[in-house]
């Protein structure tokens, strides 16, 4: 027999007056299990611990005591202590299934998840609580990743009530664990036959059907769950993300406000309502929401570098240079910003800059084609040809017989009047991509007018 709310209030006053005073109050077994159950699950274990300690003063034989002592013992990790209390609690009481709950924890804590599971099975044959005892099998099935069990014996505990929507929540996560999504759907709509008025049922088979991209399905499925409950934010977060993909904009856009207007905004609502804007080509509006959404989040790099995508689109190119840089303040070990800023660079005709930033791509490993083309394409223009040479001559060992680097490298020799190599690169790239050749005039325009380089080309043209 608990106490009631005011017998509780007054033992927990007069045992803290009695820690203040020094002085020692009695208190029956159930005053203390009241009090230190209040301090383990306010997080006050110093308390807990000295309520306990003159608990078992006064009432050294209460078993629910040393229970708690127990269970503090295996809060700190003394395992050994804790199991020879239970050892002895077992002797006297063994059919009290907290003793082998608690049991079970300890070889849970040790990695021993079998030990824990078979202890587990053994409470459940004297519990009158299976709901509990049924989910930590669960709990210790999924530790296992034996996913199929701890479903089985998540859904045991909707079988015992069937309103225990957080059994619901792990047997769908053990159906998608084990990729069963139609699975789940049909024990989804089983589930609602059984009680169609369950908000959280018809969320997780939108969520279902939404993971096998039958959007129309998923969006009928979130529909019911927002007229079921119309507080529900997280129905309208999926329902927003299906009209999306649903490429129903305007619509996703009211659902992602109402979530706004029920919760505290997130940067990622406000992200989805500026790609909305974005794909429906109102670009104010986009810039207004990203900017929100780098505000509630500054380090939400993925913002910036929308905002640096529109901003080149409009080429308004000194501002998509001021939000790059923000992207990558915050991850300058992202490659794909470098990139961008390169490319910014270059427009701006700050090629220095865009040198760097090509550099730093080789140097994260990106190695694509693109980036060895256009550091080399910067320092030629730069004047710096062996600089250039150099990053070709890297750029063939990750790319063989590519008519983009030997018309380059053909050229650069050609400049240096290492007339058998640059005749050598050129022959390569015109055997592999005749109609290319024209690259040599647009980039080294003083070696496409050299009289060794039209006669190779020419009778290459002769010959094919």
């Amino acid at each position: 027999m608990s106490l009631t709310p005011k017998e509780n209030n007054l033992s927990l006053s007069k045992f803290e007056s009695m820690l203040k005073t020094n002085s020692v109050y009695f208190f029956d077994s159930i005053e203390f299990e009241e009090i230190i159950h209040y301090y383990l699950e306010s997080g006050k274990n110093s308390l807990a611990k000295k309520a306990i300690n003159l608990g078992l003063k006064q009432h050294p034989n209460s078993v629910m005591l040393k229970l708690l002592h127990a269970e503090l013992l295996i809060f700190d990790d003394e395992f050994d202590k804790a199991s020879l209390i239970l050892k002895e609690l077992q002797a006297l009481e063994p059919t009290n299934e907290e003793i082998y709950v608690q049991q079970a924890s300890i070889c849970s804590k040790k990695d021993n998840h079998a030990g824990a599971i078979n202890l587990l099975k053994i409470a459940l044959t004297y519990t009158d609580d299976e709901v509990d005892v049924l989910s930590l099998i669960g709990m210790e099935y999924l530790y296992l990743d034996n996913f199929t069990e701890a479903r089985l014996n998540f859904a045991m505990c909707l079988d015992v009530d069937y309103e225990d929507y957080s059994s619901l929540y792990n047997v769908i996560y053990c159906f998608d664990m084990e990729n069963k999504h139609l699975e789940a759907i049909d024990y989804l709509n089983a589930y609602i036959n059984k009680d169609p008025y369950s908000e959280v049922a018809w969320h997780q088979l939108g969520r279902q059907y939404f993971i096998l991209e039958k959007f129309k399905e998923a969006l009928r499925a979130f529909d019911y769950a927002v007229l079921i409950d119309e507080y529900f934010v997280g129905a309208y977060l999926e329902k927003a993300k299906t009209l999306e993909e649903l490429k129903n904009y305007n619509e996703a856009i009211e659902n992602y406000k109402a979530t706004i207007e029920l919760d505290d905004p997130t940067s990622f609502v406000y992200l989805r309502i500026a790609e909305c804007y974005k794909n429906l080509n109102k670009r104010a509006s986009a810039i207004q929401f990203y900017k929100k959404a780098v505000q509630e989040d500054p380090l939400l790099d993925r913002g910036w570098l929308a905002m640096t995508d529109l901003y080149i689109k409009d080429k308004k190119y000194n501002k998509a240079l001021f939000y790059i840089n923000k992207a990558i303040e915050i991850d300058d070990q992202n490659a794909l910003y470098w990139r961008v800023y390169a490319e910014i660079n270059l427009k701006l005709n700050f090629f220095e800059e865009a040198v760097k930033a090509f550099e730093e791509c080789i140097s994260l490993q990106d190695f694509d084609l693109r980036i060895w083309l256009g550091i080399s394409d910067v320092l030629c223009f730069l004047g710096e040809y062996e600089d250039a040479l150099a990053y070709l001559l890297k750029a063939k060992l990750y790319f063989k017989d590519f008519a983009e680097i030997e018309y380059r490298l053909g050229s650069l020799y050609f400049k240096f009047k290492n007339y058998k190599k640059g005749a050598k690169h050129l022959n390569e790239g015109l055997t592999i991509d005749f109609e290319y050749h024209t690259i040599i005039e647009e980039l080294f325009t003083d070696v496409f007018k050299m009289k060794k380089v039209s006669d190779i080309i020419n009778s290459f043209k002769k010959t094919s």
